[in-house]
């Protein structure tokens, strides 16, 4: 079992001693994703801790567009749930990367990959997938990528 499962499991014990509901929502619906996931890839099959991480992301960029549809319908209570759920998966994912360190990790990746123009955009972004996940804003480093591979 990956490290982000076992401590998966703990929160859960933890949450459910504490009482505290909406957490234990939260890992409860996180272990169900995670599982149909491993459903998914067949008999047996279990996701380590980097794919465990893309399911973690995946449900943050789910309640972000959650929240913009609830802003919109002005329904700010149910926006508020989802804030407070994205900031619980938050801790489960790694510390994020600083505006620094992004642009660092770019234009080493830039360096590594020959990338000579916006062609090879995909070369690049594929390189700093793994080292980013979970760590910063996919779109907000497509676009950095995009500014130095411009210039």
């Amino acid at each position: 079992m990956s490290e982000l499962k076992k401590k998966l499991n703990e929160e859960m014990k933890a949450s459910m001693k504490s009482g505290d509901a909406l957490r234990l929502s939260v890992i409860r619906l996180l272990k169900s994703s995670i599982k149909n996931k491993e459903i998914e890839r067949g008999k047996g099959a279990e996701l380590n801790d980097q794919e465990v991480m893309e399911v973690i992301v995946s449900a943050v960029k789910q309640r972000n567009d959650a929240i913009e549809q609830f802003v919109k319908g002005n329904r700010g209570d149910l926006a508020e749930k989802e804030k407070k759920e994205i900031e619980i998966l938050n801790t489960f994912l790694p510390q994020p990367l600083t505006e620094g360190e992004v642009r660092s990790l770019v234009s080493k990746a830039i360096l590594e990959t020959g990338a000579a123009g916006i062609k090879d955009m995909g070369k690049v972004m594929k390189s700093l997938m793994p080292q980013i996940l979970g760590r910063a804003d996919n779109g907000a480093v497509s676009k950095m990528v995009k500014e130095l591979l411009a210039s």
